[in-house]
């Protein structure tokens, strides 16, 4: 396969990505944790049955990755009142208790691993400490509800 044909066979397989797949997922930090669980921690390769059954292997895998960075560079360009919204609109689709959320995410942070492989620290690092931000306010915003509050009275996602 040539480079322009084999270019054209990733761009395919992004659209294809984006439209049947990353369009489900309403915020970049969903796309960045969903296309990072695709990546095989071994050996950095990411796999997709479906995208790689519609087009090669190969293709499907640089198309996982071009999406992956696409979704870290949209998320590292949020302000971070967007990511606090996003982060609490993942934690309630997680179904964890909003604060044994909160203390998973700050104490194993498994955000780290979702960055791509080739992110610059100094990246890297910024979204982290956006991300740590982030689970601090909603720690705050969860702790000032008492327990057995109405519901009324806990932090709604503005996505509702």
């Amino acid at each position: 396969m040539n480079r322009l044909s084999k270019h054209a066979d990733v761009q395919a397989a992004s659209q294809d990505l984006r439209f049947r797949t990353l369009s489900q997922l309403p915020h970049p930090l969903d796309r960045l944790i969903y296309l990072a669980s695709t990546r095989d921690y071994n050996t950095g390769l990411y796999h997709h049955d479906g995208l790689a059954l519609r087009f090669s292997g190969e293709a499907a895998c640089e198309a996982l990755a071009d999406c992956h960075r696409e979704a870290f560079r949209q998320l590292l360009t949020s302000s971070l009142e967007q990511i606090v919204n996003q982060l609490q609109a993942y934690m309630e689709t997680s179904r964890i208790a909003p604060l044994e959320f909160i203390t998973a995410w700050r104490d194993l942070k498994p955000y780290q691993v979702a960055v791509p492989a080739e992110t610059d620290s100094l990246s890297a690092e910024f979204l982290f400490s956006n991300l740590r931000i982030a689970l601090a306010i909603l720690e705050s915003r969860f702790r000032a509800v008492p327990p057995g509050a109405p519901d009324a009275l806990r932090p709604q996602s503005p996505d509702r």
